[in-house]
């Protein structure tokens, strides 16, 4: 941005000393920066429970896996629907609302169940969100096609620091997907948060994340726009057979969903000896990337196209909302930030946040522990472990949650 911009004009007048007051906190905070409070301007009003849905925004190209041809091309086509989950993952809020917001932090227990309805054959896709902890925040969920035999598991949580001037969110957690038996492990990159200063944050992807599964590796490197060169949102996916000399780097670019501000089967198919040759992908994952290296050439993937967002559906016995599901839970106050009534919405925020910290004094009390609706919590995961291996992640071991397969009657 040009020196002449001045900090905080993005910031409405009235909000100016709170976004002020905000910056100066961050900047003199030590330790995860999601127990800070943002001033309202800044608010999503969107809990960060619904952002696995940004996961199949895109139900087309998720489904399209379960069609492609087991091994290599398998692989490809679940690299193409990761690269194009991004645009909607790290832009979309930027593209309408004029800048990145801060969602609403989800209280223990959140819920969030949605679909993609079937059209022309590809399936109906279901999603089921809960979170799990609130000291860290975790995100769990699923998304499943049943008719195609596709589901992704996974969890999501975030550490926060800040470092010259950015917000860098370490991403903690993986997701597993399976096609019709055969596991992939995804990882998930670092963001960094900018254009604090002027109250305008927006989304760069940092380090490098993984898809590994079927036999195939691939690492995703997060280039983005430097301070003096570079291209926006750009990206760099290089595609290997598992036994190539994999580079050991942090699974998910140091680490794996979004932050406070906002997760195969590895048998070796017939015909891997098709793919002794290196395929490499680059572009921008917000708009288009192509083939540079390997037997492929031309377009990889393309985001141009409208996204379809989920459709919520309610859990409750008679199909409605229960009063954990998000979108009953912040009515009063996404309808305040949306309005622009600050007042309505802090003091409706204010008001679920003592209630939970009431519950969890209460059930400390009572020698009391949370329980959880749909998943369970194991500390290790053998699949992260076993396709870890391929690529030498760091962290060598992960915990999961399960999905206990309990689907509300509305999805079921």
């Amino acid at each position: 941005m040009a020196n002449t911009e001045t900090a905080g004009e993005a910031v409405p007048a009235s909000q100016r000393g709170s976004w002020s007051s905000f910056l100066k906190s961050i900047a003199s905070f030590s330790g995860d920066l999601s127990s800070l409070t943002a001033p309202p301007f800044i608010l999503s009003p969107t809990s960060l429970t619904e952002f696995p849905a940004y996961w199949c925004e895109r139900p087309d190209l998720f489904a399209a896996i379960a069609d492609a041809k087991e091994g290599e091309a398998r692989h490809l086509a679940v690299l193409k629907w990761f690269i194009s989950t991004l645009k909607d993952q790290y832009t979309s809020r930027n593209e309408e609302m004029g800048s990145e917001k801060k969602p609403l932090n989800p209280v223990l227990g959140e819920l969030f169940y949605a679909q993609w309805p079937d059209k022309n054959g590809r399936g109906q896709t279901n999603l089921l969100v809960e979170q799990v902890s609130h000291h860290p925040p975790i995100t769990a969920y699923v998304i499943e096609n049943k008719s195609k035999g596709l589901k992704l598991t996974g969890h999501n949580a975030q550490k926060t620091t800040f470092s010259a001037g950015a917000i860098i969110v370490k991403q903690i957690g993986h997701a597993i997907l399976n096609v019709k038996g055969a596991e992939y492990l995804i990882t998930l990159p670092r963001l960094r948060i900018d254009g604090l200063w002027y109250g305008s944050p927006y989304i760069e992807l940092i380090d490098t994340s993984y898809i590994i599964g079927e036999g195939f590796v691939s690492l995703i490197e997060y280039k983005g726009k430097g301070y003096f060169s570079g291209k926006s949102h750009s990206f760099k996916a290089t595609v290997t057979p598992a036994g190539a000399d994999v580079p050991a780097v942090p699974a998910s670019g140091s680490a794996g969903g979004l932050s406070s501000w906002y997760g195969g089967g590895s048998k070796s198919n017939s015909s891997t000896s098709l793919a002794l040759k290196e395929h490499v992908i680059e572009g921008t994952w917000h708009e288009t990337s192509s083939w540079t290296k390997g037997p492929n050439k031309g377009k990889f993937h393309d985001v141009s196209a409208h996204k379809e967002e989920a459709v919520p559906v309610g859990g409750e016995a008679d199909k409605t909302m229960g009063e954990f599901e998000t979108r009953k839970l912040w009515t009063l106050v996404a309808k305040g930030i949306r309005e622009g009534d600050f007042e309505l919405a802090s003091k409706e925020k204010s008001r679920i946040e003592n209630d939970q910290r009431q519950k969890r004094k209460d059930e400390q009390a009572a020698e009391t522990k949370w329980p959880l609706k749909h998943f369970k919590h194991e500390e290790t995961d053998a699949t992260y472990e076993r396709l870890g291996k391929l690529a030498k992640i760091i962290p060598p071991t992960e915990d999961r949650y399960i999905f206990l397969g309990t689907w509300p009657a509305s999805l079921a």
